[in-house]
């Protein structure tokens, strides 16, 4: 299955069914009157996120969705019916931006969640609804509200606890197959990730979401690279890991390269709490391990864990440290929703 993570859709909600404009003759009845119907309303347009769904490729082959309009009224005082509603199934994590795209409409991050993108129009009165005292035979009706029409742009971003951060070939995709059920691509180029990757992470019997992105270059705020197309995804992490190639013989400059590209990105990114790591150590010897390792920490200005994601060495430490800064933020979460405690 191919991975699309943005895509433009256009809706249309259905129009309102017109009213009717009907009389009763019927035998033997003196004063029939008016019986004309209300018009249906028109369907409306929703988005919903599903359970099964971590992509949006779906709507790379259909990208515009109308309602159905709402049936006309008719004499006999009957309604035309309404008219079917349109539902677009999504994946969980799924942003809804108006058609300037910056206009956030809704978030879905949750199974079941679902919101109104555009409503149908209201049915039109028949001409049953102006009879009075005074007017005894309307000849009025109302014609049906006209639907709404809209562009919308559908931008996904994945449900992760922990996002791995790094330059290309940092070995964010050998952590993550070591460390997970995932299986990413692997191989000695750069960019061998394209698109993003998820797995399920298990440390002391608890388990946690990581995600893996494409490789940052130098520049890549700006289009280099691959971009900062992918950086969406890490938003919603609550802890980033920073892998540094420890082959690297300018870990310090690989280091500044990654928080400038964060910082350029913009948002909350740059300020997420960051566990720093120096990968590939199985490859150094150890006067150079020494050696990098004190320039990334003075670079970073703290902890930084020696690991290998290849030869398994230093993993179940790092994993602990993320686990720990996982639950802190859902302690947070939820002390902000439950709000101060009072006598």
């Amino acid at each position: 299955m191919k991975f699309l993570d943005l895509c433009k859709v256009y809706i249309r909600s259905g129009g309102g069914g017109g009213g009717a404009v009907s009389f009763r003759r019927e035998k033997f009845i003196e004063f029939g009157g008016p019986d004309g119907g209300d018009g249906g309303n028109g369907g409306s347009v929703y988005a919903e996120a599903v359970e099964g769904l971590n992509t949006l490729i779906d709507f790379r082959y259909q990208q515009h969705f109308f309602a159905k309009n709402g049936q006309h009224g008719m004499g006999s005082q009957r309604t035309g019916r309404n008219g079917d509603d349109i539902v677009l199934r999504v994946p969980v994590g799924t942003e809804i931006l108006d058609e300037d795209e910056e206009t956030v409409i809704a978030d879905l991050t949750e199974v079941g969640q679902r919101v109104e993108l555009a409503h149908g129009g209201n049915g039109g009165w028949g001409n049953l609804r102006f009879k009075s005292s005074t007017n005894r035979a309307p000849a009025r009706a109302n014609p049906g509200q006209e639907g709404v029409e809209r562009t919308i742009w559908l931008r996904l971003k994945l449900i992760a606890d922990a996002g791995l951060l790094g330059l290309p070939n940092a070995g964010k995709s050998t952590f993550l197959a070591a460390t997970s059920n995932a299986r990413p691509k692997i191989a000695d180029y750069p960019f061998t990730t394209l698109v993003p990757n998820l797995g399920v992470v298990g440390v002391d019997g608890k388990e946690f979401v990581m995600a893996d992105i494409p490789g940052l270059i130098e520049g890549a705020s700006e289009g280099r690279g691959l971009g900062d197309q992918f950086l969406g995804h890490v938003e919603r992490c609550a802890v980033l890991l920073h892998l540094v190639d420890g082959t690297s013989e300018t870990v310090a400059n690989d280091y500044r390269t990654i928080i400038g590209e964060l910082e350029a990105y913009g948002g909350e990114l740059a300020e997420k709490r960051r566990i720093t790591c120096l990968n590939k150590t199985d490859a150094l010897d150890p006067e150079t391990l020494a050696e990098r390792l004190a320039e990334l920490q003075e670079a970073a200005g703290g902890q930084i864990y020696a690991i290998s994601g290849a030869a398994g060495t230093g993993l179940q430490e790092v994993l602990r440290a993320l686990m720990s800064e996982i639950e802190a933020r859902k302690a947070e979460a939820e002390e902000d929703v439950a709000g101060p405690w009072r006598p």
